[in-house]
């Protein structure tokens, strides 16, 4: 009798595995802002044009995407993730911690991050310097700026980082810590501004120097400093955290046309009519000066698919071939239409034939 309680008890558990693994019949993509859009376009012809249903796709940051994804496998858990920046290493140390191993990643394309503002007021001409200047906790003291003394950021106007600049009340509205959007501006903006001054871009070649010497921990405290005085962003309100709606931020630049905004290209093109993007050292954000790689704030678009749902989630090989087809993200794409930035066709074939061989990434 005994056994026959324990057979049921285990069908019983079969058939409730059985039916949590057909529980989704649909391909599930979390991550990037930036590159949703692109994702949701996809999207939507894949599901009018295969056989299979459309994929939910949500818009939860970059890094808010990747914890997701990588906090297992199964059918609670997305298949793809999106992001506006590559996966960290730790992020992939974190999806094979808990099983997520076979992690193929899939390069799309190339975006601009664009600061603008309402096309109400004057085109601004911005240094990356002006950039760090502006927005930066702790700033050189503007006394003696290569003394190594910071002090916390005394700006409120932006004719006060700059002369050449209006007399605004700086007010930038931007992404949070979560989004890729934001690494990337801190990254290519902040901290391209913020190693113009000579002593904090010793900081970091003296880390490289203590790392090649061995000293690990040294040239991580010299890390990390350096990335706190470059990377800080003030929180005495001149910088905004706006979500990870861009077109949220959108709509405030018109509402506030003394404000600038801080997203991607396509957001920026898409409302070329409301607003215009700032000129960052004298270069417009513009397609042809971002695919060529002059606009200086431009970084690559990726997303990440489990090669252990495919089989187990109907349609993930297939939505992957459609993403790197030469119809969605060529150079005549219908992916270019919404502001995607085309690789060249050598890194296009590398991406489509990791996507359509399941081929695995190596860090």
């Amino acid at each position: 009798m005994k056994k026959f309680s324990s057979v049921i008890a285990m069908s019983m558990v079969l058939a409730a595995g059985s039916a949590t693994a057909a529980a989704r019949d649909y391909i599930y993509v979390v991550g990037s802002s930036t590159v949703y859009p692109f994702a949701t376009v996809v999207a939507e012809r894949f599901g009018k044009s295969s056989k299979f249903k459309t994929p939910k796709v949500e818009s939860t940051g970059s890094g808010g995407g990747m914890k997701l994804f990588c906090q297992g496998v199964g059918v609670k858990h997305p298949d793809i993730t999106n992001a506006s920046r590559r996966i960290k290493k730790s992020e992939l140390e974190k999806c094979h911690a808990n099983g997520v191993k076979g992690v193929i990643e899939i390069k799309i394309g190339y975006d601009g991050i664009a600061i603008a503002n309402s096309r109400e007021a004057p085109r601004f001409n911005l240094s990356r310097k002006d950039i760090f200047l502006a927005l930066a906790k702790d700033i050189p003291d503007p006394k003696a700026p290569e003394s190594g003394k910071l002090i916390p950021n005394p700006y409120s106007t932006w004719k006060e980082v700059n002369p050449a600049l209006p007399a605004y009340k700086i007010e930038v509205l931007g992404p949070p810590p979560t989004s890729g959007t934001r690494d990337a501006f801190a990254e290519l903006a902040m901290e391209g501004g913020c190693k113009q001054f000579a002593w904090i871009k010793q900081i970091k070649s003296d880390s490289k120097k203590a790392k090649k010497a061995g000293d690990k921990k040294l040239a991580k405290q010299l890390k990390s400093r350096y990335k706190a005085i470059c990377h800080g962003v003030r929180e005495d309100g001149k910088y905004v955290e706006a979500g990870e709606n861009d077109n949220l931020i959108v709509q405030k630049l018109e509402a506030n046309p003394k404000a600038l905004g801080v997203f991607g290209y396509s957001y920026l093109e898409q409302n070329e009519d409301q607003v215009q993007g700032s000129l960052v050292d004298g270069v417009a954000p513009e397609f042809e000066l971002i695919a060529s790689g002059e606009y200086p704030v431009s970084r690559a678009l990726y997303f990440y698919a489990k090669k252990a749902h495919v089989g187990k989630i109907p349609g993930i090989k297939e939505f992957l071939a459609e993403f790197t087809s030469d119809k969605a993200w060529g150079d005549d794409g219908y992916l270019v239409d919404k502001g995607l930035i085309p690789m060249p066709r050598k890194e296009r074939e590398k991406y489509h034939k990791a996507a359509t061989q399941l081929i695995p990434m190596q860090f």
